[in-house]
Order: structure tokens, then C-alpha cells, then sequence
């Protein structure tokens, strides 16, 4: 997940959540917490409940936020938030808590004349991690037309731009889908499958190169030993955990949205890549 990515998160996440942004700077954003996303990420329990106990007018934390420090020029102070980083962890940990899957349609100003036409998507966000002595994860968004199945990469960051709302728009007919999104959600599933089959799994065999290395190692120290004690097949056991190689898929988060101008909206995805047309 690149900076810039995870910036875009930030200030999607606290919109939102009716968090007012108080600075949108290209590497770092000023956020005004409301009371309750306080007592969700702050960790000061004490505090408001003595702010509660004796009535005192309530005063939640701002926080910057530092999305590339190394792009950074002027002197801010402030938190700095990577993937992996455990600040970005308990943000999605309170996305999935809030509320996993939403239903947004694409606001459509009140004019006269024919309703306008809103197709329905299925989004999802991906997280692959890849465990073994090391860690890699990668975040997968993608979105598939309810309709005519049309499958697109980097569905958030195409879709973040939109004035989303949760209620419809008066002047709106929204198409009903084709594809159930159950079937949708479980293309998107093979999908990501496929991709991490063909993705490069070399970090594996590496793990299980350092893995032969370090049981060399120890073997080396216990060869001698007739009777091997308990604390060998313990350390042994830990190695085995340690660099055994293992794959997670993880939704973050997802929704069905209804979007006008869906030429225009495959158009932005230019760039980004059509993945394929998967409904015939």
C-alpha cells in the first residue's frame, strides 16, 4: 500500500466518520476527532470518564497524521502512519467494527428532465498477507459491474472522488443487478486467488532456505548430546513456526454502490487495468 493510498484512506475513513479535516496537506493531514472516534483510537479511557464525571465540556483530540515523511519539507510534528504500522491496523480494525459493507449511491443534482440511470457495483478491499520469519502484505481493491460483469482494479481509488451518499437521489433509477452479489463476491474471491497463483512465491523457498540454516545450526550445538533435551525440541518447534510459509486473505471492507456515467467510470480505470470481463 503506497503513501499516497494510504493518505486517501485516511481522509476517506474520517469523513466518513464526520471527522473534520483540518489540514490536507499532499504528506500529512490535521484531523479533528469527534468524541466518539476519540474514545475509539486515543486509548485515554480515564479521561473521559472523568471529563463525564464532573460534566466539563468535552474536548477530543487532533491528530496529524504523516503519510511520507521522506517527501515531507516542512517541520510538522506528528504521527507517522505506514502499511504495517499499528495506528493503520487499528483504523481498519474500527472499519470493520463500524460497519463492513455499506450501500452508497452517486449524488445526482436535483434537475428537471429524465431520471438519470445508476448501475450497481460490487467493491471490495483485499488484504494478502504472506507469513513466514517475514511478513508481506498487499491490499487489493476491486469492483465488479452488477450488470454486464466488468471486473476493475483499484475500485477505491477510482470511486473516492464521487459525492457517495447513503440515500438516493430523487432523479435516479437504479438499474437491478444481473449478477447476484454473492456470485459477484465469489468471482472476486477467485480473483484474487488467481492472483496471488500467479504471483511470486520465491519468498518461500527462501524462508525454507534460512529455515534448513538455522536447524543446521542448532543440530551443530546438540551433536554431541545423546539424550536431547526439552529445550531442543521446543527451539525446534519454534523454528518450524517461525518460517513455515502461509497465506491469508482478509476482506478489509466492502459495499454495493450505484454509479452514474459507468463508460466514464471504466475510463478512469485506463490506467489502472480492466482485469478482465468475467460475465458473458
Amino acid at each position: 500500500m503506497y503513501p499516497q493510498q494510504i493518505h486517501n484512506y485516511l481522509l476517506q475513513f474520517f469523513k466518513e466518520n464526520k471527522c473534520p479535516i483540518l489540514s490536507n496537506n499532499d504528506y500529512y493531514v490535521i484531523v479533528q476527532l469527534t468524541i466518539e472516534m476519540d474514545k475509539k483510537i486515543m486509548n485515554r479511557p480515564f479521561y473521559w470518564k472523568y471529563q463525564e464525571s464532573i460534566g466539563s465540556e468535552p474536548n477530543p483530540a487532533q491528530i496529524t497524521f504523516i503519510t511520507n515523511k521522506n517527501k515531507l519539507e516542512e517541520a510538522i510534528t506528528g504521527e507517522v502512519i505506514h502499511f504495517g504500522s499499528p495506528r493503520l491496523a487499528q483504523l481498519f480494525q474500527v472499519t470493520k467494527e463500524l460497519g463492513s459493507f455499506v450501500q452508497m449511491f452517486e449524488e445526482v443534482p436535483d434537475e428537471f428532465g429524465d431520471k438519470t440511470i445508476l448501475t450497481p457495483w460490487l467493491g471490495i478491499n483485499y488484504k494478502v498477507s504472506y507469513y513466514s520469519d517475514q511478513t508481506k502484505e498487499t491490499l487489493y481493491s476491486l469492483g465488479l459491474n452488477l450488470i454486464n460483469g466488468e471486473l476493475v482494479n483499484n475500485f477505491q481509488e477510482t470511486i473516492r472522488t464521487l459525492k457517495l451518499d447513503k440515500d438516493v437521489s430523487n432523479n435516479t433509477f437504479n438499474l437491478p443487478y444481473v449478477i447476484k452479489p454473492i456470485r459477484a463476491l465469489e468471482r472476486l474471491d477467485s480473483t484474487v486467488e488467481k492472483i496471488i497463483q500467479e504471483d511470486d512465491h520465491s519468498w518461500a523457498e527462501e524462508a525454507k532456505i534460512r529455515r534448513q540454516k538455522d536447524e543446521k545450526t542448532l543440530e551443530y550445538f546438540y551433536a554431541e548430546v545423546e539424550n536431547k533435551p526439552e529445550c531442543y525440541e521446543i527451539e525446534k518447534e519454534a523454528m518450524k513456526q517461525q518460517y513455515e510459509s502461509r497465506i491469508k486473505i482478509e476482506i478489509i471492507n466492502g459495499g454495493l454502490f450505484y454509479l452514474k456515467n459507468v463508460k466514464e467510470f471504466l475510463s478512469k480505470n485506463k490506467n489502472e487495468g480492466v482485469l478482465e470481463s468475467m460475465y458473458r
